[in-house]
């Protein structure tokens, strides 16, 4: 579950790991099968910022590279806030993959 804290540079984040880890090692299964000679047009990850689950209608599953200050009960401010996983990601586009970790 997603976390809003205050990272060491001052600012609001959200320390998500265990999505920088799954969507590197989805990346690099995409980067060996364009190895192995399968076209990929590109890739398009989940939305890029929180939003209510259709499926749930609730905000504690949170899919995105930015936080949103909202909660089930409606409290939140609606602020944005982006998490670890979004400055990753940013590098990850910035290196055309470059960066990831095989």
């Amino acid at each position: 579950m997603d976390e809003l804290i205050t990272g060491p540079d001052g600012e609001k984040t959200v320390e998500d790991d265990y999505r920088i880890q799954y969507l590197n090692d989805h990346l690099v299964q995409v980067g060996e099968a364009i190895e192995d000679g399968v076209e990929v047009m590109g890739y398009t990850s989940w939305g890029c910022i929180d939003v209510v689950s259709a499926s749930s209608a609730q905000l504690k599953k949170r899919y995105g590279y930015i936080y949103v200050d909202r909660h089930d009960d409606g409290s939140g401010t609606l602020e944005r806030y982006r998490k670890k996983s979004f400055h990753w990601y940013k590098d990850i586009i910035g290196s055309n993959g470059k960066s990831l970790k095989r």
